[in-house]
């Protein structure tokens, strides 16, 4: 055979083999990096939603605290005479055991049931009732729902009714939730001055501050930590 009809040898097909066989580590690696940014980008998307759901669903009853419709002075005439308390302090948060419990009107009726109901001509007379009522004529039913929210197993959980009403998980995963209030310096002032845990006197809530940290059971993000503010309504104007 001449010198000049051989193949290739061994030492150049070793070299091509490396050569190739890096080229392919190199294409694994970009597609196992593109893989671990979707899964993680997923994570976090899927842990802003939870929060953001929660979240939202907090705020919105939160800044319908205490308003029991157009009358300030109501009647209780509930059946278990516990409407008085829950206006008087329509807003709690039980630090010890993790729970914050809002009475607050359901605008639309869109939330059920409701735990009393204000029937008022806005006028004259307001009075309370258990559950569902239906207005006379020339009256105005406000829905008033009783909510407590807790922390419990890692899980945020939702309830509503008059005392320790059975409660639905919200959201899992959950590493912590704290609330703290922004408290005036008097029951007339409109801004809140200070934030506090424990709220002595809550005629001078002002607004809630809500903190939520999330974690990824997988591990493939970190921990996430979400705050948001809510302003009370009735309280600003």
């Amino acid at each position: 055979m001449k010198r000049n009809q051989r193949g290739f040898g061994l030492i150049e097909l070793m070299i091509t083999l490396a050569l190739g066989l890096i080229v392919v580590l190199g294409v694994v690696q970009i597609f196992i990096a593109a893989k671990n940014t979707y899964v993680s980008q997923n994570s976090a998307a899927a842990m802003q939603e939870d929060a953001r759901f929660v979240l939202s669903k907090m705020i919105q009853e939160l800044r319908m605290v205490g308003m029991f419709g157009c009358l300030g002075t109501i009647t209780d005439a509930s059946s278990a005479g516990d409407f008085n308390a829950a206006q008087i302090t329509p807003i709690n948060w039980d630090n010890a055991n993790l729970k914050l419990t809002l009475v607050t009107a359901d605008v639309g009726s869109s939330g059920g049931t409701p735990t009393w109901t204000v029937v008022s001509d806005c006028r004259n007379s307001a009075t309370a009732y258990t559950g569902l009522r239906a207005p006379a004529s020339g009256q105005i039913a406000f829905p008033i729902r009783r909510l407590i929210y807790s922390f419990s197993n890692n899980q945020i959980l939702m309830g509503t009714g008059s005392g320790n009403p059975a409660q639905q998980v919200l959201v899992n995963n959950v590493n912590a939730f704290n609330v703290t209030f922004g408290l005036a310096s008097s029951a007339t002032d409109v801004a809140a001055s200070t934030y506090s845990a424990n709220p002595s006197d809550p005629a001078r809530i002002r607004s809630v501050r809500l903190s939520l940290t999330l974690n990824d059971p997988n591990n493939r993000v970190p921990n996430q930590t979400f705050n948001v503010v809510a302003a009370l309504r009735n309280r600003l104007q």
